[in-house]
């Protein structure tokens, strides 16, 4: 096999099944359909994969674009591998309330660390500051 440079070396993985990891930390997974020089990529029958504890819900996505900039992981799912996963498939609404419930006990969890750190003196900047310093 050839080694191709850049974004070529993904051209013997169009119309194989993929999963991608995107820089806001959502998970999809789609047939690669076509790519770029800029690592843009096309997926079909995309669905996105919502992980919370031990359940799972896929939402169809049909055709997904993906700006190259955004992908962290990118990845070849093995279709002939039997699937020996312990993780339990949920519905849509249900997987949502989780992600929901999940991303409410997050926020509590870190208001109380912020005032806990302001009872002492401390602060922690936020995000949108953190070019400022």
């Amino acid at each position: 096999m050839n080694y191709m440079p850049g974004t070529a070396s993904l051209i013997d993985d169009i119309d194989k099944k993929h999963l991608v990891l995107l820089r806001d930390g959502r998970t999809l997974i789609g047939f690669l359909r076509s790519i770029d020089q800029f690592a843009n990529l096309v997926f079909h029958q995309t669905v996105e994969r919502i992980h919370v504890g031990k359940k799972f819900g896929d939402i169809p996505r049909g055709i997904f674009i993906v700006r190259g900039e955004n992908v962290v992981l990118l990845g070849e799912i093995d279709m002939d591998k039997p699937c020996d996963t312990i993780l339990q498939q949920v519905s849509i609404e249900e997987i949502l309330e989780e992600q929901r419930l999940q991303q409410q006990a997050k926020q509590e969890t870190e208001k109380a660390k912020v005032t806990a750190l302001k009872d002492r003196g401390l602060s922690i900047p936020k995000a949108d500051n953190l070019d400022e310093y």
